[in-house]
């Protein structure tokens, strides 16, 4: 078994044991650290088109703004990724990012007609935001990893899918709860 491919079973049992202390009833409460994360992928969202406007126009006015809002992105990015190692700094940025664009893409989709499709899109946009989520959160340690091996009757979670963005996703399904006040 390649480490940097497979969740060693110490990393397993680790992962499961923070899985079964949320479900215990000590759901997360990240209502706000959810809310920011979505003003964060708008705020990606508006330096990406301030990028773009200020290339079609040849407008410096739109790069200084673009400034302003990458900026406020970062300040607000250290409030959830606290402890970056390695790349997750960026990684959890480019999760968010694509997210976001999957999102849209997905809302478009749905906007013609096109069900099937969009459906696919949203569901790759909710299982990036849960990676996201996964990694900030300390109960993914191995971007890249697959638990289909690893899959045991004895998990407490019944997973939708057996890749690996499901198996993520559904875990941190059951842990957060963003409409707690």
């Amino acid at each position: 078994m390649k480490t940097n491919q497979h969740l060693s079973s110490l990393d397993l049992k680790n992962f499961m044991d923070k899985v079964k202390t949320a479900e215990a009833g000590h759901k997360l409460d990240l209502s706000s650290d959810e809310d920011l994360s979505l003003a964060i992928m708008n705020l990606i969202s508006i330096e990406e088109h301030l990028f773009f406007t200020g290339n079609k126009t040849g407008k410096i006015k739109y790069f200084n703004i673009l400034n302003e809002a990458r900026e406020m992105r970062k300040e607000l990015m250290k409030l959830i990724v606290k402890n970056p190692e390695g790349e997750l700094w960026c990684t959890s940025k480019h999760l968010l990012a694509a997210s976001m664009r999957l999102f849209e893409v997905g809302t478009k989709a749905q906007t013609k007609g096109d069900h099937k499709s969009a459906h696919k899109f949203f569901e790759k946009s909710y299982h990036l935001y849960n990676l996201f989520w996964g990694l900030n959160l300390g109960l993914v340690k191995n971007v890249g990893v697959s638990l289909a091996e690893t899959h045991t009757k004895n998990t407490p979670i019944t997973y939708k899918k057996s890749d690996f963005l499901g198996k993520v996703s559904g875990i941190i399904s059951k842990i957060l709860d963003c409409c707690r006040e």
